[in-house]
């Protein structure tokens, strides 16, 4: 007989820290109690093929003692929507517990995220003839109007962020209200079949992190990785804004030295983890009647010990609650 979990777990946390490891942890237990777990990242950028130093995509040996799902998925030179990846992802979260096994869902993308247990936000339709006047202004006089329309949104968006920063002014344009405003009905209800558990880390702690791991990255060849995509072509509009790829991406063309591109990508990561931040306090204030959420401050704890954590506060084999 399958015993079902409660409430399959979602992993998140600033970039950096240690989600993955946890997650293979958590499987870990799950073997010692006869059970099984299967990882679906919950990250923008690890679904692009050959990108995998600068998304810090789980390694061969990691994916192939664990099953991962939503990694390897389409090119870089293909676009990749929020809707694409929940529909995915709930098709995966169905068939993982339908064989009896937990879905552990990780993620760095945090909208992808709240749009998992949240529901997407219902936005209007897109302006085709809008975006593309839209796409044609200066970059400057487009974030000039996000912080002029819509200031909280201005704060959510980072400012080499085209696409979110032209979507947002579209839907101003279009309803006359700010993006932000619209979200907040976003925020009524959460799915209780899930459990969201956030890693806390001090920032002086995860600044530390990205820095070391910026290195490890370098080290291990993102540089050649990097120009390998750039020079056959194989970024996309959308993959080329990674961090890590993009600042690499004015080094290439000769706008910036290797050494002030890697020091870019140390500060972008560590803005990323700031702007991470943002959104996990907004998850962290649930909907009247959901789940609360498992914070875990790990520090510099070991993933079995933080593992440990989640299993004894998420993990039961009471089928009877489902």
């Amino acid at each position: 007989m399958f015993h079902f979990m409660r409430r399959f777990p979602v992993i998140v946390g600033p970039t950096a820290g240690g989600k993955s490891a946890v997650a293979m942890a958590l499987v870990e237990i799950l073997a010692a109690r006869r059970q099984f777990g299967e990882i679906i990242s919950a990250d923008a950028f690890q679904v692009y093929r050959g990108m995998d130093i600068g998304t810090a995509k789980p390694t061969a040996e990691e994916q192939g003692a664990v099953p991962h799902h939503l990694i390897d998925i389409c090119n870089p030179t293909e676009s990749f929507t929020v809707d694409q990846w929940l529909l995915l992802a709930e098709s995966h979260i169905k068939d993982i517990r339908s064989r009896g096994g937990v879905p552990i869902v990780v993620g760095g993308t945090h909208l992808y995220v709240k749009a998992l247990l949240e529901g997407l936000f219902e936005g209007p339709a897109p302006d085709a003839e809008l975006r593309a006047a839209l796409q044609q202004e200066p970059p400057e006089s487009l974030r000039a109007e996000l912080e002029r329309v819509d200031p909280i949104a201005a704060s959510r968006i980072h400012p080499n962020d085209a696409r979110r920063t032209i979507r947002a002014i579209e839907i101003f344009r279009q309803t006359g209200t700010p993006i932000s405003e619209l979200q907040t009905q976003w925020d009524a209800t959460r799915r209780d079949d899930a459990q969201l558990i956030v890693l806390h880390w001090p920032t002086e702690l995860i600044n530390g992190r990205i820095n070391a791991r910026v290195k490890e990255m370098v080290q291990r060849g993102l540089v050649d990785e990097a120009y390998a995509l750039w020079k056959n072509n194989r970024l996309g509009p959308q993959a080329r804004e990674a961090i890590g790829y993009r600042q690499l991406i004015e080094h290439f063309e000769a706008r910036s030295t290797l050494d002030d591109a890697i020091e870019r990508i140390k500060i972008e990561s560590r803005r990323f983890a700031k702007n991470q931040r943002t959104w996990l306090r907004r998850l962290l204030i649930p909907p009247p009647n959901a789940p609360k959420p498992l914070e875990v401050s790990p520090d510099d704890s070991a993933p079995d010990e933080i593992a440990q954590i989640i299993a004894e506060n998420v993990l039961t084999n009471d089928s009877s609650d489902l």
